[in-house]
Parts: C-alpha cells; structure tokens; sequence
C-alpha cells in the first residue's frame, strides 16, 4: 500500500524509473525466466535483489507500488550500529498502557482494533522477561553489529555513499528522572558491549547547539550512520540493480502455490514463475507466510511523520530523539522530519494524523528555531513481531521460499545486512550467525 499522504500535502517525489505491466506476454517473457523473484520494493527488497544479482542471479524485483512506497519512504533513516535493545522490555507494555490516555503518549490503539491485537501484546509481554530480553539482545546485536560497514559497502563507488551521514545517533534527556527511565536499556547495551557516551548538558550543547538548553543528559552512539533521504536512498538501490541488468515489474502478489520444479506467484489475474522466491513484503508478508505453512504473529506499528521547511535541516547535524517524549528530529535533504508514534490499528486503517501534530509545540521547545510549517505529512506500517527480530529463512513448505520481513524499527538498519544472509542462504553459504533464533518455524 502507497504511504498515505493528507490530501492537502501532495507528495512531489519524482516518478521512478520502472517498467510496466502491461500484457501476460510481457510476463512470460521476463519473469517466468527468473532464477530468483524478490517479492516487495522496500529497502529489505531492494538489497536482497541486489545481493542476489551480485551472486550472479537472474533476478526480478516486484512490487505492487513503486519502490520506497512503504515504511521505507518515512522512517527516520537511522543506521543504528549494534542496535541491540528490543522494544519488549520490563514494564514497558504496562506503562504504555497506563498511559494510552494521553493525546501525547507514544502508543495508541484503535479500539476498535483492540480485540485483534491483544494475543500479539500477549505475546510482547512474555517476551519481556529478563531472560528473553537477554536473549532478544543477543540475536538483534549479531544481525546489527555490522549495519553500518554493510552500509558502507553496498553503497562505495556509487552516488548512494553522500546520502549516508556519519553524525551518530543521539537522544536526550530533560531530567535525571527520565534519563533513568533508560537504565535497562543502557543495562541491554553494557551486556552485549555496545559502545555508547553519556553526555552532560554541556555536551549536548557541543554537538547540537541549535538545541535548547533544557536537555540534562544524553545518550550518544558515536558509530551510527542516518540517511539523509531514504525514498531516493531506495529508489536509487533499484536503479542501481536495474542498470546492473535486473527486472523491475509492478506486479501485486496475492498468492503463492508450489508447482513441479517452480514456485507460482499469482495477482489477480495473472501468474508468474521462478525458481526461488523471497518474500520482502513487510507489514503483508503475513498472508504469504500462511500460505507457505508459516504462522507468524505479524502485526503493523503504523508511524507518522511531518516534514517541516528544507531550510530547516540545517539545524541539526544528526537525528535526535526526544528521550521524554519518544519522537525524532531528524535532518534530511527535504527538510527538517518529525517522526514518531505507534499506532495498532491494522493495515487498512485511515490515518489519523491530530498525534503527530500535537508533538509540534513540544518540538518547537527542543529546537526553537525551526518554523514550524507543515509541508507534509505520511503515515506508514512497520513490521513487527513480538520479539523484535525479523523472519529469515526458509519456508517450512518449500526450500525454494526464503522469508525476509518483520525488521520492526530496523527495516533500514538491516537493509544490507538481511540481503547478503539471504544471498547466503540461497548459495547454500553459511552466513556467519546461527540462524535459529530468525527462523519462521519459532513460534
């Protein structure tokens, strides 16, 4: 589904350079000849094909929209190294919703929608326990700990490497209270090893001084990266594999069957084949997953952003999160980008955008010199599993599917990274990491 625009703040992204679907010769001709189908066009997708054509793969893309058309178009565009912390941990689904209430509160759920994501919150509890915090930590931090180098390598020699801001990640504090609100987070961080800085005010000051000096402390992890525009960042990965030689095709997947010596993928009124496929599809992997014998409680956190004027983005030199209000000011070629919220209510719900306007005055008093104009606004639907680890590998039915989705908060983190242990998988390689704890079949 194309990210949701408010009809007053039309998106101005320049159409992609794509190929249409126009007639089943078109699809008999190209698709049917792949070696490798790469369902959904995000950043998961668009690296998977990638990886996979540097292995030497006939490869065609395909989406349902143009590429960068979901979560991948508006996220913050972080490149959290060693990202370790999973957002399951003790108290942390209790507090949400005591606090549902409250028109600023990071979490909201439609009621309407409460019945269908209480077994998925069920599920988010137990897996914030201590032990399996600790063993989430774990997993995350083997996948992440080479985000940034894998970054740095797929993007080398090309016109990608100058989206790519080496600035670091930082969050801020206003009070010594809600700064240990982060002790079990940083407690995450120091079991594994993750580098990070704890800054005074002073130092918040050195590296943001456009920020008003209300912050107390700071978290800073000095090797994260951010992209600077993450719809071109996308879009220029599938130019990148199109001139390489690969096929992008508009082409909506609602089915999946098993056949002889290929695997079928069907729209609604045409098929095509290959001989291995990969599902990249995010937020609607879950439907292709159950066709495939795999019961994966998927489920969306829509998140919103506002973009504010381009002028601003100079300002900041790198995202920084809000640590009291859990939203990120983020500078990006376009401009200045508010982003936050979490949201359940599904895949197909209307937008409802009054959360993320209400941060604004809040924004305005963490950085008061931006103007406060809205240009735009989107909404888009995270993958996410209570875990917070992502589904790869093998489909329990068939060898020749291979699953590629639920990155949660790390879709863009875990672009490269996901692609290169797929092209792994696929090459019958070992990817350097167990595999178990990702595999479809744990739960």
């Amino acid at each position: 589904m194309r990210p949701v625009l408010s009809s007053d703040c039309p998106q101005n992204a320049p159409v992609p350079r794509v190929h249409s679907l126009h007639v089943q010769a078109r699809i008999d001709a190209l698709l049917t000849e792949a070696s490798v189908v790469v369902v959904g066009a995000g950043v998961v997708g668009a690296s998977t094909a990638l990886a996979l054509q540097q292995d030497g793969h006939r490869v065609t893309l395909v989406d349902r929209d143009q590429p960068s058309a979901g979560a991948s178009f508006g996220n913050a565009g972080i490149i959290v190294n060693e990202s370790c912390v999973p957002t399951a941990l003790p108290g942390v689904a209790m507090n949400a919703i005591r606090h549902l209430g409250n028109p600023l509160a990071p979490l909201s759920i439609r009621p309407a929608y409460f019945h269908r994501i209480l077994p998925w919150l069920m599920r988010f509890m137990s897996e914030s326990r201590p032990s399996r915090v600790s063993q989430n930590a774990r997993h995350l931090h083997a996948l992440t700990k080479t985000a940034a180098s894998s970054w740095r390598q797929l993007t080398i020699g090309t016109e990608l490497d100058q989206l790519l801001n080496p600035g670091g990640w930082l969050k801020v504090y206003e009070t010594e209270r809600s700064f240990a609100a982060s002790n079990r987070a940083r407690a995450v961080m120091d079991a594994v090893g993750k580098p990070y800085e704890i800054l005074t005010a002073p130092d918040i000051q050195d590296l943001e001084p456009n920020l008003s000096p209300i912050f107390e402390r700071g978290i800073f992890q000095k090797d994260s990266l951010s992209i600077t525009n993450p719809e071109r960042m996308v879009q220029g990965m599938v130019d990148l594999f199109v001139g390489r030689g690969g096929t992008f095709e508009r082409f909506n997947v609602h089915g999946i069957g098993i056949g002889s010596d290929e695997i079928e993928l069907r729209d609604s009124r045409t098929a095509m084949s290959a001989r291995k496929v990969v599902i990249a599809t995010g937020a609607w992997s879950k439907e292709l997953a159950r066709q495939m014998g795999n019961t994966v409680p998927l489920d969306t956190e829509r998140g919103y952003h506002l973009m504010l004027s381009a002028g601003d983005s100079s300002l900041l030199q790198r995202p920084v999160m809000n640590g009291d209000r859990y939203f990120v000011l983020c500078p990006m070629e376009t401009g200045l980008r508010l982003t936050g919220q979490v949201e359940f209510a599904g895949v197909d719900a209307v937008a409802d955008y009054r959360k993320i306007r209400r941060l604004l005055p809040v924004a305005k008093r963490m950085l008061p010199a931006f103007d406060s104009t809205e240009e735009s606004v989107w909404m888009g639907c995270r993958p996410s599993l209570p875990d917070s680890l992502p589904v790869l590998g093998f489909a329990t039915n068939s060898n020749n599917v291979l699953f590629a989705f639920g990155h949660q908060h790390l879709g863009m983190t875990l672009g490269p990274v996901t692609g290169q242990i797929i092209a792994d998988l696929v090459a019958g390689r070992d990817p350097g990491i167990d595999m178990a704890p990702y595999r479809p079949e744990r739960f």
